[in-house]
Order: C-alpha cells, then sequence, then structure tokens
C-alpha cells in the first residue's frame, strides 16, 4: 500500500492550493502556475481512469513528461513543470499520506544552458567614443557606462556606490555584492582620472542644488543626475538601452550584457577564470565557467569567419 488512506486528486489538488498559499505563501503568480501544472497531470491521470492518488506511479509523471516534450513543450518548460509536480508531490507525502517517494524515480531533462548575451569589442569600445552630450548628466552617463564594462558590477551594486565606495589612492572600488558581501574591483588608471574628474563636476552640481534648495540632504550616492538626486537602478538601465541600442548587434541590451562582456573580454584576453570568480562576486565557480563556452564560441565564429580554409566544403 502507497498510502493510508484513498484520496481523490481532485480534493487533493484544492487542498494543496490552500497549503502553497496559507501555509507556504507562495507568490500569487507562482501559486497559480503549481496548481496548473498538477491539474493539467490531473487532467492526464483522468484519460488513465486514475481518479485516486494511489494510482500514481513515477511511470504515469514519465509519460506525461513524454506527452510535454511531444508537444513542443521545450526542456527549459519541462522542469519547470517538474518542479511543480515534485512540490505537490511532496505535499502528499506530508499531508496526505502517500508513501511512495514518486518522483525519486522520474529523471528531469536538461536545461539547456542559455550562452550570455555580449558586446562586441568594437561595440563596447563606443563607450570611449564622442557619443555623450557635454552636460553633466553627460558627464554621468558615460561614466556609467565605462564603470560597467571596466568593472563587471551588476547595476543595483553600481547604482548603490557612494563616495566612501571609491578609494583613488589604491585605485580600488569597494562593492557590496548579493548577501551583502564586500569585494574590491581594481581600477586602472585612466578610469580612475575619469572618477577624479567627475568627483568635481559632482561636487559643483551638488553645492548648485545646495543652493537652490538648502532645505534638501545631500546625498553620499557617488552617481547623480543634473539635479543632484541619485542614479536609480532603473536610470542605469535606461542610460544602458540609450546608447548601446542604437550601436549594437546584440539581441539585447542592458547593465547586465556589460557584466557578460566584462567576463568574456577578460576571459579572451588570458585572464584566469578563478581571478574572474573573484571580481564578478560568484560564490560559486560554476557560475562562473559558463564564460569559457562564451570564448569557444567566439573563437569558433573567429575561425569561421577569418580561416580561408572554413569556408571550404
Amino acid at each position: 500500500m502507497r498510502i493510508f488512506a484513498f484520496v481523490k486528486i481532485k480534493e487533493a489538488i484544492q487542498h494543496f492550493a490552500d497549503y502553497v498559499t496559507n501555509e507556504r505563501r507562495l507568490a500569487a503568480g507562482t501559486t497559480r502556475y503549481y496548481v496548473g501544472v498538477v491539474e493539467s497531470f490531473a487532467a492526464y491521470l483522468g484519460l488513465l481512469g486514475i481518479d485516486g492518488i494511489e494510482g500514481i506511479g513515477a511511470r504515469e509523471v514519465r509519460d506525461w513528461q513524454m506527452v510535454q516534450m511531444e508537444q513542443g513543450k521545450s526542456p527549459g518548460t519541462v522542469v519547470k513543470q517538474m518542479a511543480a509536480l515534485r512540490a505537490w508531490f511532496k505535499y502528499l507525502r506530508r499531508y496526505q499520506g502517500l508513501e511512495c517517494d514518486v518522483m525519486a524515480k522520474v529523471a528531469t531533462p536538461k536545461k539547456p544552458r542559455r550562452l550570455p548575451v555580449f558586446f562586441r569589442e568594437k561595440e563596447a569600445e563606443t563607450v570611449y567614443s564622442g557619443i555623450f552630450p557635454d552636460t553633466f548628466d553627460g558627464e554621468t552617463d558615460k561614466l556609467v557606462l565605462r564603470m560597467l564594462y571596466e568593472t563587471g558590477m551588476r547595476r543595483s551594486e553600481l547604482a548603490s556606490l557612494t563616495l566612501d565606495s571609491v578609494d583613488l589612492g589604491s585605485r580600488v572600488v569597494k562593492v557590496m555584492g548579493k548577501r551583502s558581501k564586500e569585494r574590491l574591483i581594481p581600477i586602472e588608471n585612466e578610469l580612475a582620472n575619469n572618477i577624479s574628474h567627475y568627483l568635481a563636476l559632482r561636487e559643483a552640481i551638488v553645492a548648485q542644488q545646495k543652493a537652490l534648495h538648502p532645505e534638501r540632504e545631500s546625498t553620499r550616492r557617488l552617481f547623480v543626475n543634473g539635479k543632484g538626486r541619485p542614479v536609480s537602478d532603473g536610470m542605469v538601465y535606461l542610460i544602458v538601452e540609450r546608447y548601446m541600442g542604437p550601436r549594437s548587434s546584440a539581441e539585447r541590451t542592458s547593465p547586465h550584457v556589460f557584466r557578460h562582456t566584462f567576463a568574456t573580454h577578460m576571459l579572451n584576453e588570458g585572464a584566469n577564470i578563478d581571478a574572474i570568480k573573484e571580481l564578478l562576486g560568484h560564490s560559486s565557480l560554476s557560475s562562473t565557467e559558463i564564460y569559457t563556452h562564451v570564448s569557444r564560441e567566439h573563437l569558433k565564429e573567429t575561425y569561421k569567419h577569418a580561416h580561408p580554409r572554413a569556408h571550404k566544403k
């Protein structure tokens, strides 16, 4: 016997919906997805004449999984569906008396790992050209893009930088990453000079705004706009889109693409992958190793277009 008492699948789904909503407190969208997947699976079981949870085994799950893939569902989608079923069966074992760990005998398809999108070197180099307006906001935009490219930091990390984050004497930027993990990123002389120049302009802007609005408390954030207000995460995104959108062939443009670009270009130039891991603030090397695949694809593409024998049949 797999269970202690006969439980109807329909009834079990209703209790599961209440469980993930009220006890696990999952987001409404996640709850709808989980319940929707289970209901779809239950409809398949109904075609097999199974209406109680005691009739469900690993075979039924594997067969349903195969049906999903035959219908054209991507491996990534099927992985998500299996996660929903895993949550349901875990609930059944804990609260509905199901004895068998059904999902233990179900192999989930491997989710293909998408290679990160990155800017080509010529595209990234445009941030050093004369594309910026001769205004304070233009200076802010310029330094934002250059720091994204030269440090690989996340947009939230960049927007959160304060005046105390930059040590021009030691040529380092102190970044507060995920889970409040602090790291130091070295900067080269030209970028340090760019920051020094920006700080002088920033001081003048902040002083000007303070004179106009003496009641306003000055911000310690490094990046501010022409009104002395801090540059937000969203503003960083818009800055990248404004300048890189018209100038890049990448399928998308965002601050995170600059992060991928930083890592990819560093690797292409022979940087040690462990060093790149530390600079990016990754907790595990597996997160960084994806860039080795990007580098290989870049080399293949270069060979394909450059080697005279690559075009031979």
